[in-house]
């Protein structure tokens, strides 16, 4: 059995993209960054603790026969050295398009993996690069609202593609899930946790 630890719906159609079967079920945490916490442990700690959160509550419907698989994920963007997660308000939003706008930033994906044999995690990372944006194109793509939800206030499978000539990395990572490493974390998650335990 597997759920995914997420509310968003960019993930969910990733997996099911990928052929998986799978619920979802979003966890309730504090997402706020720790202090001096680089941004590959603050996504990853976030996937870990999402998956873990979500585990808890179902534990007890995991079985040899069919084993829990629990999988978190978590997405940050990084220009100059700043973490931009969701942005807090349209402002915001206009400041983290300003800081993209004429660069080549970095997205970083945690994924983790839980079963009752423990946790597997992976990082992914893609560098993505973005045309100059002029002042009236930030502003109309702030009133649509798609940057409002997203990480670094854009949506690569948007309106935002326009803005983008080049990526080197995983797209699907952009979007939300690398989904190559995610079946792979899986797929070794389901073999770890369908081996009999040790007496």
């Amino acid at each position: 059995m597997l759920i995914l630890a997420s509310a968003s719906p960019r993930r969910r159609e990733l997996l099911t993209q990928a052929g998986l079967s799978f619920t979802a079920e979003a966890a309730e945490l504090n997402e706020d960054r720790m202090p001096n916490e680089a941004a590959a442990a603050y996504v990853q700690r976030l996937a870990e603790e999402k998956a873990h959160a979500v585990w808890t509550l179902h534990q007890n419907a995991d079985t040899p026969e069919d084993p829990l698989i629990v999988l978190g994920a978590d997405t940050c963007v990084v220009c100059d050295s700043q973490i931009l997660g969701k942005p807090v308000d349209t402002a915001d939003a206009r400041h983290m398009l300003e800081l993209l706008s004429g660069r080549t930033h970095a997205v970083l994906t945690g994924i983790a993996a839980v079963t009752r044999r423990g946790t597997l995690r992976d990082l992914d990372i893609t560098q993505v690069t973005f045309n100059v944006l002029k002042d009236a194109e930030i502003a109309q793509y702030i009133t649509s609202g798609e940057p409002l939800d997203k990480a670094g206030a854009y949506a690569i499978q948007g309106y935002a593609a326009r803005w983008i000539p080049r990526i080197e990395g995983c797209y699907f990572n952009v979007v939300g899930l690398p989904i190559a490493r995610t079946v792979a974390l899986l797929a070794e998650a389901a073999t770890a946790a369908s081996k009999p335990q040790q007496p």
